[in-house]
């Protein structure tokens, strides 16, 4: 079993649960889905997803556009890297 800390963290989507930003991975090795750890933007839970349930978001630089197909995201834009006033 290994933690990966993401640094910096990645914006991604759970599926069914909303976008956030994925802070680490944890890896059980074979037979097993990586699981992301992830900071919600809406709610601020941190959810364990597990890789079929976890999205890249959007990026119209690298030709990701729209919200994959089964997913439910918030509102919010902002995320833990916001910038703060």
């Amino acid at each position: 079993m290994s933690f990966t800390q993401l640094n910096p963290p990645i914006p991604v989507t759970v599926l069914d649960k909303g976008k956030g930003y994925a802070v680490g991975i944890i890896d059980y090795g074979q037979e097993h889905n990586l699981i992301w750890v992830t900071a919600l933007n809406d709610s601020g839970e941190i959810w364990c997803a597990p890789n079929p349930q976890v999205r890249m978001q959007g990026n119209w630089t690298m030709g990701r556009t729209g919200t994959p197909r089964g997913a439910v995201c918030g509102s919010s834009q902002a995320g833990p890297m916001a910038a703060r006033t």
